[in-house]
């Protein structure tokens, strides 16, 4: 063989070459799962995106103290998360994967009807009504329907007003902990939550790992809190208006390690620690050196990755006077845990100076324990003009009233 056709075989045989002897890419890790253990099969647990049909929502597991009963007050809302009510008695839920809004109103019978009001969105869980205003947090998107309740029917553009509360985007997040919660204060303020833009890191704690606070129309932002890793969930004390907050600690740390928490934010640009302290407990990763003593502590602990969401102080009168100015609390259930914890419903219950003397259960049932499945996630609680409360379920899509008679 000559010198030319000794190169032509040489050609051929390495066009031969089958393309998936080159290394392969490997696909980008999600958020989540970055620092999950080799090995590790767990995994957050996607909702459900269809509508259940009534007769598959499980009112009927529901368990309850004696004189307390559940119905079903909605249904037909996938994602259903975060709860709003306007001056006319609708219900406004915010969803995350879905991307909608719902709005739940009353027909003459009793009865209720279920629209969708806004949709296309991104995690618009952050819901609030100010007046007849609603406002939807998506994001960083910041959206004022006005005349919300008039409107129904059709429902006009939105105000943006995106631009005024300058919220960090999806990007910045970096696909961690950018969904919002909500809530108007007694000072007329807007407060919300910033998650941290990991499961843990270092990062810009004035930025991220955040309670904050806004005039209405996205002026004078405010720094509630620091180091408050995620909170989904806070409200104001009815009595003292002093602000108070749940908060999901972090991932991959191990089953009972840390808890998370229910902290009182007794003064504004309080530091709750992380990622240097968690629980009261340095991080054996993050601590950097920090004496936990310099932070505040949790008012009380919610258990190991239960993901305590949505909480409200309970003002109403239906209910036994026990519960006045108690704080009902969602835990929407774990997915970073070797067993299946929380899906419920507990109470912090506090004394006449505003400590949690203990946490009880409320509502349990949707946990099966046997096989290691659960029913619905408990995401939001509100407590309605007439004393009862509404629990929000993500997985089937429903709303739960919870009513008490003696």
């Amino acid at each position: 063989m000559n010198f030319k056709g000794a190169m032509l075989g040489t050609v051929l045989a390495l066009c031969a070459v089958p393309a998936f002897a080159q290394p392969a890419a490997q696909a980008p890790v999600p958020g989540w799962a970055v620092g999950r253990p080799e090995g590790s099969t767990l995994a957050p647990h996607a909702p459900r995106l269809t509508a259940t049909p009534r007769d598959q929502v499980p009112v009927s597991a529901i368990r309850l103290p004696p004189g307390f009963q559940a119905e079903i007050y909605a249904h037909g809302m996938p994602g259903a998360r975060m709860m709003a009510e306007g001056p006319n008695g609708t219900i406004f839920v915010g969803t995350r994967s879905i991307g909608r809004v719902y709005a739940v109103s009353k027909n003459a019978d009793g009865t209720t009807r279920t629209r969708v009001i806004a949709q296309g969105l991104t995690q618009p869980n952050g819901l609030v009504m100010v007046g007849n205003s609603l406002y939807v947090v998506a994001v960083n998107r910041v959206l004022r329907y006005d005349n919300i309740e008039q409107n129904l029917e059709e429902v006009p553009a939105p105000a943006d007003l995106t631009a005024a509360f300058n919220l960090p985007t999806e990007r910045d997040h970096g696909g961690n902990h950018h969904w919002k919660f909500t809530t108007l204060g007694p000072d007329g303020r807007i407060y919300m939550n910033i998650g941290v833009n990991c499961n843990i890191c270092e990062f810009d704690r004035d930025q991220f790992a955040t309670l904050v606070s806004f005039n209405p129309d996205g002026s004078d932002r405010r720094l509630e809190a620091r180091g408050i890793r995620n909170s989904v969930g806070m409200a104001h004390h009815p009595v003292t208006r002093e602000l108070w907050a749940t908060t999901n600690a972090r991932d991959w740390s191990g089953d009972e390690w840390p808890e998370d928490s229910l902290h009182r934010i007794a003064r504004r640009g309080e530091d709750i620690g992380f990622p240097f302290c968690s629980t009261g407990q340095p991080d054996p990763q993050y601590n950097a050196g920090k004496d936990c003593s310099q932070f505040s502590r949790p008012t009380a602990l919610l258990g190991p990755h239960t993901a305590a969401l949505g909480m409200r102080f309970y003002t109403g009168t239906m209910f036994p006077e026990a519960y006045r100015n108690q704080i009902f609390i969602a835990r929407h259930g774990s997915w970073n845990h070797s067993r299946l914890v929380a899906f419920d419903v507990v109470v912090a219950k506090l004394d006449a100076q505003g400590n949690v003397t203990g946490v009880e259960e409320f509502l349990t049932g949707l946990r099966d324990d046997a096989n290691q499945k659960f029913l619905d996630r408990p995401t939001d609680v509100h407590v309605m003009r007439d004393g009862s409360l509404l629990v929000s379920g993500e997985q089937t899509g429903a709303l739960y009233r919870i009513t008490y008679r003696q």
